[in-house]
């Protein structure tokens, strides 16, 4: 039989991007300066001319920084092969550490080669992920928290955009040690988002020195169930394993987590003792798409609910997209709402339908397109950026 497979395509050059100058506040205790970078973009140059691109959340210097290091494993490799290739990354580098900047910075490699595999074989990424159960889902506009007065003044814009499903977290919440001031800010919150919408709260206690533990949680979460709160998120600090064991268990209403692991093998004991009912990983940080699935179908072994953690740029949605048509159970994706980086760098912007959802691109790759003048509002280089090295 003649040989059809397709010839290698091969990675000639990474370049990275970091965005600042309109970096969204995060609700940190050292809050995020419009200044600084806490994201950046990823272009995978091929020498056949594809190009791939992807997104991390992390510093753009220590991405730079970290994509120089790795050049040894990727420089000549076929972006036909994104597992193998990642994974070649990781079992590489183990002794400088798993789970930090290597790790995010091959979550945005990952990304950009399943976008080439995409766009080499004129499928959306979603379809090369084992078929699509949808094209469309239904995106929650992804809020800081205010004082309770200004609340529908950050609702509001949002829901008359479309969105029907809002995130509310960090910010002043659980900071104050007074459940009578969270409580009026949930309140104040669910009036602006109406009853009809959907509803979650983040608490951030991955913050710097969170205050509250597990009798806080527990008593917000019973809170919290009075304002038909979809889900709360971050309720412990990050490493209170067996905490959320106990919460999750207690609480009446169903406990979400994970965005500070990275890689499969940090998830395995948090699914296997119970401790969340929704699993939230980063495609940006875990792993980028090879790691983000196999955490996703691994969750749905164990029951948990899979809903990717999504406060990030244009083409981390893109890859969460393509992620939701491709899994079973995925309903939602995060959308942060005012960011620049989603809808301000990409030649269409996002548009939520009649009924709250997001249309699902079917085009090759991850289906979206870059501004390379928009990009150049927001990053120093754009143009070698774009241009092959």
């Amino acid at each position: 039989m003649p040989d059809t497979s397709l010839p290698k395509v091969t990675i000639r050059s990474i370049a990275v991007a970091p965005l600042f100058g309109e970096s969204p506040k995060g609700g940190w205790s050292a809050e995020i300066r419009p200044e600084d970078s806490v994201h950046a973009l990823i272009a995978v140059h091929t020498k056949e001319g594809i190009t791939g691109f992807g997104s991390v959340f992390t510093d753009g210097r220590l991405v730079k920084a970290a994509v120089d290091v790795l050049e040894p494993l990727w420089r000549g490799e076929n972006a036909l092969e994104p597992e193998r290739v990642t994974e070649k990354m990781h079992q590489n580098t183990f002794w400088m550490g798993r789970g930090g900047a290597l790790t995010h910075a091959i979550s945005g490699i990952d990304i950009a080669l399943w976008d080439i595999l995409g766009k080499a074989l004129g499928q959306p990424v979603g379809r090369l992920l084992g078929g699509t159960y949808r094209d469309r889902v239904k995106p929650y506009c992804s809020l800081l928290m205010e004082e309770p007065e200004r609340m529908a003044d950050v609702i509001g814009p949002h829901r008359a955009r479309g969105f029907k499903a809002f995130k509310i977290g960090w910010g002043p919440f659980g900071r104050r040690d007074d459940r009578r001031f969270d409580e009026a800010i949930v309140r104040a919150a669910r009036t602006a988002a109406g009853e009809d919408a959907q509803l979650f709260v983040d608490a951030g206690a991955s913050d710097a020195h969170w205050p509250q533990g597990l009798k806080w949680a527990l008593n917000t979460a019973h809170m919290l169930k009075d304002y038909d709160v979809g889900w709360f998120e971050e309720a412990l600090r990050p490493d209170a394993l067996d905490d959320f064991v106990t919460l999750r268990r207690a609480s009446p209403v169903p406990i979400a987590g994970g965005e500070v692991l990275t890689r499969r093998q940090a998830f395995l004991p948090w699914l296997a003792k119970g401790a969340l009912d929704i699993v939230q990983p980063d495609v940006t940080k875990v792993g980028g798409i090879s790691e983000q699935r196999r955490i996703a179908w691994l969750a749905d072994e164990f029951g948990v609910t899979y809903v990717g953690h999504g406060w990030n740029t244009a083409l981390g949605l893109a890859a969460d997209l393509q992620l939701a048509a491709a899994m079973p159970h995925c309903d939602l994706v995060e959308f942060i709402g005012g960011s620049p980086y989603l809808d301000g760098i990409v030649a269409e912007p996002f548009t939520v339908d009649a009924e709250g959802y997001l249309r699902i691109p079917a085009r090759p790759g991850l289906g979206i397109a870059l501004d390379p003048a928009a990009v150049a509002r927001y990053t120093t280089d754009a143009a070698s950026f774009f241009a092959p090295g």
